[in-house]
């Protein structure tokens, strides 16, 4: 599955358009999410690939945990400012068609906010599920079809606005796809469907509201008040879905013992 139709426009838009805005510091949404993570599997030793890594601020969230951490993006710009902030020299350009990872090579992979922006997603995640080694966990968040904003901006004509535009992923697909050609929102099933063609099995589904830190660092009480409300909504099974993005986790099984062999007897 491709992007959806646009691909003039995608092919000029911004990179906060075609690539989403990377995380650019370390803050309290960010903290959280790694603490979520570390909910399902501690990192600490792990061999851990963020795909689609951008400034490598998880990369260097990872190894700050004790991993191994690895990261690969698209684009070449982001992987220089990840490596001039220190995030070390395993990083790698590359799609996420087409890791360029031995299979069975890491113990985690994180897509976070990536899915969404990948040529074909379906690729990806077979990609994903060939380099988790046995008993490997992959994590995904990704844009929520339910969020009542569209984070990723829109186009009017060829005019890109950037910023939270209300009730956008609420439109039937036809006018969404027309206003947001650059980035997909996902329904829990089709986002399950995605998945599947990574041959993984789903452990967890559950979904993240946001971090609000823009504004904890304007309004300090608003962004407490609505971290608490919406951050109780989690736990709820009819607010939850609501939430910014889903959470997704997913597991390699371990292989298969080794059938025993006839060798060596008579018949």
């Amino acid at each position: 599955m491709g992007i959806v139709p646009g691909g003039d426009l995608i092919a000029q838009a911004p990179d906060a358009a075609r690539l989403g805005n990377p995380s650019f510091v370390w803050r309290s949404g960010q903290e959280r999410r790694l603490a979520i993570i570390e909910r399902y599997i501690p990192l600490a030793g792990k061999r851990v690939l963020d795909l689609g890594c951008g400034l490598g601020e998880y990369v260097r969230g990872f190894a700050r945990q004790g991993a191994e951490a690895f990261g690969c993006d698209v684009a070449q710009s982001r992987l220089a400012e990840a490596r001039r902030r220190g995030s070390g020299d395993r990083l790698a350009g590359a799609a996420g068609e087409f890791l360029p990872y031995r299979s069975g090579s890491f113990d985690v992979v994180v897509l976070n906010e990536v899915i969404e922006h990948v040529s074909d997603d379906r690729a990806t995640m077979r990609e994903v599920g060939r380099v988790l080694a046995p008993g490997g966990i992959a994590v995904l968040y990704a844009p929520n079809r339910l969020y009542p904003f569209e984070t990723h901006g829109i186009y009017l004509g060829k005019r890109y606005i950037f910023g939270n535009i209300p009730l956008v992923n609420w439109l039937p697909n036809i006018l969404r796809n027309r206003l947001v050609p650059h980035a997909r929102a996902y329904t829990a099933r089709g986002l399950e469907r995605v998945c599947a063609a990574s041959g993984l099995r789903i452990v967890d589904h559950s979904y993240v509201y946001p971090g609000f830190d823009n504004i904890a660092a304007r309004v300090p009480l608003v962004a407490g008040l609505l971290r608490a409300g919406c951050y109780r909504a989690e736990d709820s099974a009819s607010l939850r879905r609501f939430g910014l993005s889903h959470l997704l986790v997913l597991q390699r099984d371990e292989a298969p013992a080794t059938a025993p062999t006839q060798e060596g007897t008579t018949a």
